[in-house]
């Protein structure tokens, strides 16, 4: 098998119609033999910053000398991204070697796994025969019913910050997101928390109690900002002073808060991880997509926000590193998001608009944003690729304009490399 070969295999698996649950995942992985079984688990669920999140904790891991594997998703630039080891992507070979093993096991199943499970399975057991001393398994969506929950008690479950998101697979009010989030805390287990409102940290204390679990909440009154710029921030934390972070915003020095005291859980099972090694690790993470500078001139940034949490995180940036300069934004949509969440806050900073069509198929066209657009009362042009939205972005600013680009992470890979040409 080729690598476009599982490619082409992995991406033509259905989801659509099957039944939420874990069945398939742990049918599929007992044929396999396991190879979860074998692993130690960081487990990180929540709406946003799961994947700053996994990033910050995987970059400490690999400063302190474990050979760290990180699973994520969505991907930016390529479906590699998704299975790291010591911050390398999974490489051609071993993909088409681990898929084509997965593969006669999951067609020998009566009910297919999804795509999502399938992906699960396989970087599971290229985690396995990586020999992996601990993973940081990012969750895909949700938490109880999401594959990667047939994993047993972690090391340390994550939440990150709850939001609305998927609501119609996850519930529509922020606590009963939160119940499904809290699947992943296990019997005996850790639990660390972002900090939310009393209702949403009563739904995890509840579960921690109900399964025998520990309860971390991340200090946030310690941190304080101490400098910033387009370069990285400053701050203190709990028992951290003047932190070094390339990540920019208030909402990543509170996922490092998160970070921290997940780090804090290890520590106490034996891990051996010091105070240079993680301020190392923070200080060399990288997670692109997230308000992330992709040139100087025009100041070129991008951000893949597509829910109310990150739209605030994003007009919260715009105000604290881009000292009121009128933006050109460039930006495409999908048609199930919530498109005046996305724009009401942030067009005021706008000094113009560019529109695109994300690469996916539940994409709202240029044009129809557009339309929707020009109700802020700010002129609008609809570009037939993202090539050529950014090139057009960068024209209309000038050399000493600003271009912000954001609207959905299915676009923020072509637009890094269309800004980088």
């Amino acid at each position: 098998m080729t690598v476009q070969e599982a490619l082409t295999y992995i991406h033509s698996v259905c989801w659509k119609g099957s039944v939420p649950g874990l069945e398939r995942t742990r049918e599929l992985l007992d044929r396999m033999g396991n190879p979860e079984k074998s692993l130690r688990f960081v487990h990180i669920a929540g709406t946003n910053g799961k994947g700053s999140t996994a990033a910050m904790t995987a970059s400490i891991l690999r400063q302190a000398g474990y050979k760290t594997g990180l699973y994520t998703s969505p991907y930016i630039l390529r479906f590699h991204e998704r299975m790291q080891v010591d911050g390398v992507e999974i490489s051609d070979e071993d993909l088409a070697a681990v898929t084509e093993f997965v593969r006669p096991h999951a067609e020998a199943m009566a009910d297919h796994p999804t795509e999502f499970e399938l992906v699960s399975c396989i970087a599971f057991e290229y985690f396995k025969r990586k020999g992996c001393d601990i993973v940081v398994l990012e969750v895909g969506m949700g938490g109880e019913l999401d594959s990667t929950n047939v994993i047993d008690t972690p090391e340390v479950a994550v939440i990150t910050n709850i939001g609305l998101d998927h609501t119609e697979y996850l519930g529509d009010t922020l606590e009963k997101v939160a119940s499904a989030k809290a699947g992943i805390i296990k019997a005996g287990g850790t639990a660390v928390l972002y900090r939310s409102t009393p209702s949403v940290e009563s739904v995890f204390e509840d579960r921690c109690k109900a399964v025998g679990a520990t309860l971390v909440k991340a200090d946030f009154d310690a941190l304080h900002s101490i400098s910033h710029d387009l370069s990285g921030q400053v701050f203190d934390a709990a028992g951290y002073p003047a932190i070094e972070l390339p990540l920019l915003g208030e909402h990543q020095m509170k996922n490092t808060a998160v970070v921290l005291a997940a780090i804090g859980v290890l520590q106490s099972k034996g891990y051996h991880i010091t105070e240079a090694q993680v301020r190392k690790g923070l200080a060399t993470v990288s997670w692109p997509g997230r308000f992330e500078v992709l040139r100087k001139s025009p100041l070129f940034l991008v951000d893949g926000g597509h829910n109310p949490q990150c739209i605030e995180s994003l007009t919260a940036n715009i105000r604290a590193y881009l000292n009121g300069r009128p933006l050109t934004i460039l930006t495409g949509v999908l048609a199930d998001k919530d498109f005046h969440c996305m724009y009401s806050n942030v067009a005021p900073f706008a000094r113009e608009f560019v529109t695109v069509t994300p690469d996916s198929p539940r994409s709202l066209s240029a044009a129809d944003l557009k339309a929707y657009l020009e109700q802020f009362g700010k002129p609008v042009t609809a570009m037939d690729t993202i090539e050529d939205g950014v090139r057009k972005a960068m024209e209309l600013a000038g050399p000493d304009g600003v271009v912000l680009a954001y609207g959905s992470l299915y676009m923020v890979g072509a637009i890094r490399e269309a800004a980088h040409a």
